[in-house]
């Protein structure tokens, strides 16, 4: 969960720097950041077939209660695919608190070893190492994402709209 919804957070608020406070701010640059929480949506669909995809082919209730070891969790995680309605993407705090979840893991951790409850350096390696999958995974995404939307097909059609 750590490798999809971590790094989310900062790709979010660096793409709300760059949008918001260089010259792309008042052309098509400020539409950049109303599909943040669509990437993040897209992430979450992401994980949600990796679920279904390590479930196969058994999907009864004993199998999902025997794999799935925080169900908490997992449904938190796959919550994040209500950003694809548009209610939910309008109101993009929800994204980030959605995904700050996941990060304090990172958080706790990291405080755990400096705070030298923990003397095991295996675990802050494989968070940072999660942490910097679920970077450019959701780069790649709101990247995918924006391509997508801006390509001329498909803006010329909102466009005139």
């Amino acid at each position: 969960m750590l490798a999809f919804f971590s790094g989310y957070p900062l790709i979010f608020y660096l793409a709300r720097f760059v949008f918001h406070s260089t010259s792309l701010k008042y052309g098509r640059g400020a539409k950049f950041v109303t599909i943040l929480p669509y990437s993040y949506a897209l992430v979450g669909t992401l994980y949600l077939g990796l679920i279904l995809k390590n479930l196969y082919p058994n999907y009864t209730f004993e199998n999902v209660q025997h794999r799935i070891q925080q169900p908490y969790l997992v449904v938190w995680g796959i919550l994040s695919i209500l950003f694809w309605i548009p209610v939910f993407a309008r109101k993009q705090i929800l994204s980030i608190l959605h995904s700050l979840v996941f990060f304090c893991f990172i958080l706790r951790d990291l405080f755990f070893q400096i705070a030298g409850f923990s003397h095991d350096s295996n675990i802050i390696k494989n968070d940072m190492s999660m942490y910097t999958v679920s970077i450019f995974l959701n780069l790649f995404a709101f990247a995918l994402l924006a391509l997508a939307y801006f390509l001329p097909p498909f803006s010329n059609k909102h466009s005139n709209s």
